[in-house]
C-alpha cells in the first residue's frame, strides 16, 4: 500500500509539474493571416489591406529550468497591397508589403508538460514598392526598420517536432524614406518545427 501511494505521489507530481524546457536548436515554418496598416507622410489618410502570410524561421533555446530564454530570426512574404483613396493627390499613392525579416530574441516558460508561453521582441525590416496607380512614375524599392513583439504558445509533438500559435504586431516609421508616414502589420500566424 505504501508503494502504491509513493508511486500516484510521482505520477500526480509528474502531470502537475511543468516540464523543463528544451536547449537546442529549431528550424520551422510558418503560415497565417496579416493586416496592414500605411498613412501617409503628414499622418492624415490611411490605407488598410489584408493577405496570408508565410515564411520560415529558425531559432536557439536555452533551458532555465521550467522556463527558456533564445534566439530567433525569420524570413516571411505576403501579398498586402494598399492604395489610397482617389482623393488623395500625393506622389505615390499605393504601396505593396514584399516581406518581412526579423532577428530577435524570446523567453517563455512552461505552462504543462508540453506546452509553453513565450513573449519575443525585436529588429524588423520591411520590403515595400510603392507604386502609382495610373503607372505615371516608376515603382520605388524600399525596406524600412521597425520593431516586433509578440506572444504565443508552444506545443510540443511527437518526436522532434513542435506547433506553435503565435500574435505579432510590427511598426515601421518613415516607409520608403519618408514618402509615407508609418506602417504597422498585425499578423496571426501558425507554424510547425522539428528541434535538433
Amino acid at each position: 500500500m505504501k508503494k502504491l501511494l509513493t508511486l500516484a505521489a510521482i505520477a500526480v507530481g509528474t502531470v502537475s509539474t511543468p516540464a523543463l524546457a528544451q536547449d537546442g536548436f529549431y528550424v520551422g515554418a510558418i503560415a497565417g493571416y496579416e493586416g496592414i496598416d500605411v498613412e501617409t507622410a503628414d499622418g492624415s489618410i490611411s490605407a488598410d489591406a489584408s493577405s496570408a502570410v508565410y515564411g520560415v524561421n529558425a531559432g536557439y533555446d536555452l533551458a532555465l529550468g521550467s522556463a527558456f530564454v533564445g534566439i530567433e530570426g525569420e524570413l516571411s512574404t505576403s501579398g498586402s497591397s494598399t492604395e489610397f483613396p482617389d482623393s488623395f493627390a500625393g506622389a505615390r499613392d499605393g504601396l505593396d508589403a514584399d516581406g518581412q525579416y526579423y532577428i530577435g530574441a524570446r523567453a517563455g516558460v512552461a505552462l504543462t508538460p508540453g506546452i509553453a508561453a513565450y513573449g519575443k521582441i525585436g529588429y524588423t525590416s520591411l520590403s515595400t514598392t510603392a507604386f502609382t496607380s495610373s503607372g505615371s512614375l516608376d515603382e520605388l524599392e524600399e525596406n524600412a526598420d521597425g520593431l516586433r513583439f509578440g506572444a504565443g504558445l508552444q506545443v510540443q509533438l511527437p518526436g522532434p517536432f513542435e506547433g506553435r500559435v503565435e500574435y505579432r504586431r510590427s511598426r515601421y516609421e518613415d516607409v520608403n524614406d519618408a514618402t509615407f508616414g508609418d506602417a504597422t502589420t498585425n499578423q496571426v500566424v501558425a507554424g510547425l518545427g522539428v528541434r535538433f
